[in-house]
């Protein structure tokens, strides 16, 4: 597993890291006997970045990292945690006190006195463009509360906006094969300004898992069911807002072009990993092969894989049939 630096901060994490909303059961149930063999299971194939928020299940997933990470001595895993979607997202909640309240919420549920990382999580653009802003979370970091923070984003002019803060840790924006438009500026923008690049959403909310079909039907509880039209929230976040056929349509036209051996979702996550200025990939497992799966997709980084062949496939794809619907939006 390749470990790459966290920004500024003295840490490496994994090129291939995980992120754990399915943990806090918002796309079905989900144990946490099962839940806790998932972070095992990434921890055992190297992966030292798990990514939650205080809102994964009300805080569940928060929690259940911090009991297993409790019984893991000297692990060297970092726990991005994210904060401010417990209040309505309209920028007068984004206060000095909510974040102190916010952040110490999820410094019990982690079992924590630092936070080791803590990104805003989707705020309005006012809020991440607003000087306040980073002065409550140097605060914070002064006070020892949180180690370091960055901003998780919905759109490329937000990260941008967050990559011109000198402050920032990290940035975590959706980026895979469906959504190629952080290439164009933001990830040679944080690589030059040294602020690390969380690729969330990776495999389009499954889509790229190669495994799904026109019949597939997803529970009542999946925001796969209920968000596809952004009824809930950013539509972007499910299936990174491409269309469900279409998308099943590119998957397959991408799956075709790998060679023999090669998983579309192996493929997806070691190219994304792959592309300068990325820091780390986050996909999601419900379940121990899944993790395995994803953790060893970093082994293609490394072994011959033609990234440069399927490359050119993903963006001639994205041109003919997803650009003209997707590149505008975020």
């Amino acid at each position: 597993m390749q470990h790459r630096p966290l920004g500024r901060t003295g840490r490496a994490v994994s090129a291939v890291g995980l992120g754990t909303w399915q943990l806090g059961a918002d796309w079905g149930a989900v144990s946490e006997e099962d839940a806790r063999a998932v972070l095992a299971a990434s921890a055992d194939r190297g992966v030292t970045l798990f990514d939650t928020a205080d809102v994964y299940g009300d805080g569940r997933s928060e929690s259940i990292i911090g009991r297993f990470l409790a019984g893991r001595g000297g692990h060297d895993i970092t726990v991005a945690t994210k904060m401010g979607r417990r209040l309505a997202q309209e920028p007068e909640n984004y206060t000095p006190e909510n974040f102190r309240a916010w952040t110490d919420r999820s410094r019990t549920n982690l079992g924590v006195e630092t936070l080791d990382l803590v990104q805003l999580h989707c705020p309005p653009t006012a809020v991440i463009e607003d000087d306040a802003t980073y002065e409550a979370l140097d605060a914070l970091v002064a006070d020892g509360a949180i180690a370091a923070y960055g901003v998780s984003v919905e759109t490329t002019a937000q990260a941008l906006a967050a990559i011109s803060r000198p402050n920032v840790t990290n940035v975590q924006i959706i980026f895979n094969p469906f959504r190629l438009k952080p290439l164009d500026e933001v990830l040679p923008a944080a690589e030059a300004a040294g602020v690390a690049i969380f690729a969330r959403v990776p495999l389009a909310s499954g889509l790229l898992s190669g495994k799904y079909t026109a019949a597939t039907t997803f529970a009542d509880d999946d925001h796969r069911t209920y968000n596809r039209h952004g009824e809930a929230f950013d539509r972007g976040e499910t299936f990174s807002g491409v269309d469900y056929e279409v998308g099943l349509d590119a998957a397959a036209e991408l799956t075709a072009a790998l060679p023999d051996g090669v998983s579309l979702p192996a493929a997806t996550l070691a190219w994304i990993a792959a592309q300068p200025g990325v820091t780390s990939v986050i996909p999601g497992a419900r379940n121990v092969r899944q993790a395995e799966a994803n953790a060893a997709a970093a082994d293609l980084l490394d072994d011959g894989f033609d990234i440069a062949a399927f490359d050119r496939v993903v963006r001639d794809v994205y041109d003919r049939r997803l650009r003209e619907a997707i590149h505008p939006l975020w």
